[in-house]
């Protein structure tokens, strides 16, 4: 399959749902050989019958982000049957409502060891290879929380916050080996995890804020991953491209 990641192999963790399914028929539709993985074996085979009829090569492999054992083994997994992994994107995530005072340390805790500790353990476990073949892009998916506060979502908003911060400091220790690490924050796409919140005052003012006039679709961000991915972004990295319709500059829209 022609493209510019024709020959490339790329994993793309929480890549069954949302964001991270789009991304991974994205990478596979510009030349990518794609593993996306889940916890559901379910949601891994159905994946792995939609990336085979696009033409592209593909394994079945679950995974879980709090289990670095899992992460071991789909690494292993792709290597083997693959030789390399040139790509990885870290979709992951979980977020939950709740005022500060009313959170827990259990579900705090919960939310960081997916979104900041997951995002870690696949970098640790696909980044080691990457260092020895001096070859690697590393994407992960960041949110307009890392950057700004949203009203009662605390944690989700440190753990992003913490996401952009790695991010950059992998691109600090890792660019020199080749490895580009850098990062994605989607504006509001309306997903599994917040539709319902869109339905709600919260997301008439998340609206009202945004100046192209509407919520995003998954697609819009395949073209970012894409590049990001590619030979093409060999001198970009710590960098978190922002895609949401002008939400994060604007001020006053009406």
């Amino acid at each position: 399959m022609n493209g510019p990641l024709q020959a490339k192999t790329a994993v793309v963790i929480g890549g069954t749902l949302g964001i991270g399914r789009t991304i991974a028929l994205g990478l596979a539709a510009a030349g990518a050989d794609v593993v996306a993985t889940s916890r559901s074996h379910k949601a891994v085979d159905e994946m792995g019958n939609a990336l085979e009829a696009r033409g592209g090569r593909t394994l079945r492999v679950t995974s879980d982000v709090v289990d670095r054992a899992s992460l071991e083994a789909l690494h292993d997994a792709v290597l083997k049957e693959f030789g390399k992994v040139d790509i990885l994107v870290n979709s992951a995530g979980v977020t939950r409502r709740v005022p500060t005072l009313e959170c827990s340390e259990e579900t705090w805790n919960n939310i960081m060891n997916i979104n900041l500790m997951g995002t870690l353990r696949a970098c640790q476990v696909f980044g080691r290879s990457m260092l020895e073949r001096k070859y690697g892009r590393i994407v992960n998916i960041a949110s307009m929380a890392t950057m700004v506060a949203f009203y009662e979502v605390a944690a989700y908003g440190a753990s992003k916050a913490a996401v952009g911060a790695l991010t950059r400091s992998l691109a600090v220790e890792w660019s020199s080996s080749g490895v580009c690490v850098n990062a994605i924050a989607p504006g509001i796409i309306p997903t599994a995890l917040n539709r319902e919140l869109l339905d709600s005052p919260r997301g008439h003012e998340l609206m009202m804020r945004t100046p192209i006039g509407r919520f995003g679709k998954p697609e819009e961000i395949v073209g970012a991953a894409v590049y990001l991915a590619s030979d093409a972004a060999s001198y970009t990295t710590g960098q978190i491209i922002v895609v949401d319709g002008g939400q994060l500059v604007s001020g006053v829209n009406q």
